[in-house]
Order: C-alpha cells, then structure tokens, then sequence
C-alpha cells in the first residue's frame, strides 16, 4: 500500500459504533487500525487501506452510524507516518525541536497532524486520541526547529480555523529527560 487511505468515525454511543465498526469491515477490505470506547462514553474507528476501499467502508459506517455519528474523517493520501503515529509504533531515530498541538477535537487532530506532516520534513512521534483526555487529542512532532515551527503553525492554523485548538506548543530544545520519559513511548 504506497499511498495509504485512513477513514475514522466517533460515534455517540458504544454500541453503535461496535456495530458500525462491524458493518465498514464487511462492506470493504480494510483494517482496523483502531476501535474502542473513549472518554466520555464515546466510541471511535479507524481504518486504513487503498482509497476506494477506505472510501467504501466509511460510507457503511456513516449510514450505520445515522444519527449517532458526531465526526468523521477520510484522508485519501494520508502521509505515510500518520498511520505509525496513531498505532504507537513511529520510530525516531533523532530529536529535535519539539511541537505539540492539542485539540478538542479527534478527528481534527488527525487531519492537523497529516497538514503538520505533509508541510514540511518534521517527523510525527505520535496521535493520541481521547482515551484519558477528555475526547480530545494531541499530536507531537519533532526535527529541525525551523521546520517544526512551520508545521507547527500550519496544523495551528487549521485547528484553529475549525474553532478546535485547545493548545499549541514549541520546545526549541528539549531536556532528554523529556524525550526519554515524558514523550516517546
């Protein structure tokens, strides 16, 4: 899969989206990347594959969904290091300058951190996405300073245009104590 797709779908209720969940995989051969219950009693998927599939499972999910949906998102040309960063499993090999947007938004954050990738050579280190944050969620990257503050303000820019920014946040140098325990997993 060179050019990956990546849908996603909150729902308002825990057993719509289990049932939603069941009824995208059916429909297209895509794979869950994520489903579970979220913070505060909401339910979200993501799935990826090749885009006419991804674009297949999100409309099953959206008309089983119905009236339970609160977002949904479909990235037909994700950026290679935005499905590594939600999944937990981006490997950086070096650190730099550090950027941090967080939004009240789930589905928001994913497309800022797609912008925020796809604006320059900052790496993505990982998407954290409602679980233990209240629903909402956060994205950090990392490189050199002048192309984190670039993609910083590029996902800054959106967020913000969509009413969702919580924060945004620039660590020119971080302390490797940070790096070691506070950021990476």
């Amino acid at each position: 899969m060179k050019e990956p797709a990546l849908g996603m779908i909150e729902y308002k209720s825990v057993a719509r989206g289990i049932m939603s969940c069941d009824a995208m995989v059916k429909k297209a051969p895509v794979r869950i990347l994520e489903t579970h219950p979220v913070c505060p009693g909401k339910y979200y998927t993501i799935v990826g594959g090749e885009v006419a599939d991804v674009d297949e499972a999100m409309k099953a999910g959206l008309e089983s969904g119905g009236d339970m949906v609160i977002s949904h998102l479909f990235l037909p040309y994700v950026h290679r290091s935005v499905i590594p960063a939600v999944a937990g499993t981006a490997k950086v090999e070096r650190f730099g300058a550090i950027g941090v947007i967080e939004s009240f938004s789930v589905a928001i954050c994913v497309q800022a951190a797609d912008i925020a990738a796809k604006a320059t050579r900052a790496q993505l280190v990982e998407i954290r996405l409602a679980n233990g944050l209240g629903g909402k969620g956060y994205f950090i990257l990392t490189g050199e300073l002048a192309d984190v503050e670039d993609s910083l303000a590029a996902a800054r820019e959106y967020v913000a245009s969509e009413g969702m920014l919580a924060a945004a946040e620039l660590i020119a140098a971080p302390h490797p104590d940070l790096l070691e325990k506070g950021i990476y997993w």
